[in-house]
């Protein structure tokens, strides 16, 4: 998805002189790609630093110096995947803003973890739209699991207290639970979705053992924004990452774990069930240039 910022760093360097217009021009290659103006300035004073240091002069060296800066920015201090409970049933509540693939995140997941052989049970709690609650059951049914939902309109808490308690009489594994798509900058959407999350510490008897943002790769520097807002609300464990396939400006991930040290959990690569992975942030930044 850094394509043109490759293509522009391989433009610069070809010249054969890093001086300070080749630093400009990447600056502003580094900002088109929609990466934070403390991230590139970050960025571009370690390189600066380190081709004076090391005296680097092959273009090479600098893109094995520029990638390594940007791994060193998602570097996470535990390892990639999902937290998972000894005491079943281990509870993923999905959040995030309308139009981000929550719902299809979800499927994902369910459909990974009835793969393996646990027992899923999905909490359709994004009970503000009607298609959100038919959508998760359609994907119940694909994917193989069971679904507790209740009528567009109640109460979404509830729902998820339902499933929790459900799962735990059915000995499921695993409850995965949608909520209603809302916009950071509301006040009292977001003090809803801190009554669902009490509400499933309250029915589980713990925490949840992951409070999951869904974040769209094409949302740009606004993502650092929805990650400040959704984290003051429901005090977010981890980001998954959607629709990397079609970003051609992601440089705002760059940012995003580098502001707010949420960890980056998980990346949907593509529109198929099948299309979702573990955040491994050197494969990531390797990506980046190929």
């Amino acid at each position: 998805m850094f394509k043109r910022l490759m293509e522009s760093f391989d433009r610069m360097v070809g010249r054969g002189v890093i001086d300070d217009d080749f630093y400009e021009e990447l600056e502003e290659a580094l900002l088109q790609a929609d990466i934070h103006i403390q991230t590139v300035q970050d960025i571009l004073e370690e390189l600066r630093k380190t081709v004076r240091d090391e005296k680097i002069t092959e273009p090479s060296a600098m893109k094995d110096r520029l990638k390594k800066s940007i791994a060193e920015r998602f570097r996470q201090e535990k390892p990639a995947g999902l937290e998972v409970n000894d005491v079943a049933p281990t509870l993923f509540l999905f959040v995030g803003v309308n139009g981000v693939g929550k719902t299809t995140t979800i499927a994902k997941v369910a459909h990974l973890l009835t793969k393996r052989g646990f027992k899923v049970v999905l909490a359709a709690g994004d009970t503000f739209r009607a298609a959100a609650i038919e959508q998760l059951e359609v994907w119940a049914d694909r994917v193989g699991c069971q679904i507790v939902k209740s009528q567009p309109g109640s109460d979404a808490s509830s729902v998820v207290f339902d499933a929790i308690t459900a799962a735990k009489a059915r000995g499921a594994d695993f409850v995965l639970a949608d909520t209603a798509g809302r916009q950071h900058s509301k006040e009292n959407l977001m003090a809803e979705l801190q009554k669902v999350v009490k509400v499933a510490e309250k029915a589980l008897g713990r925490k949840p053992d992951e409070i999951l943002l869904v974040l769209d790769a094409n949302t740009g520097q606004n993502a650092i924004r929805q990650g400040e807002e959704f984290q003051k609300a429901a005090d977010v464990t981890g980001i998954v990452l959607t629709k990397l396939d079609g970003s051609a400006r992601g440089g705002a991930l760059i940012g995003l774990y580098d502001r707010l040290k949420i960890p980056i959990k998980l990346i949907g690569t593509g529109e198929k069930v099948e299309d979702l992975m573990d955040f491994k942030p050197d494969r990531f930044a390797a990506a980046l240039f190929e």
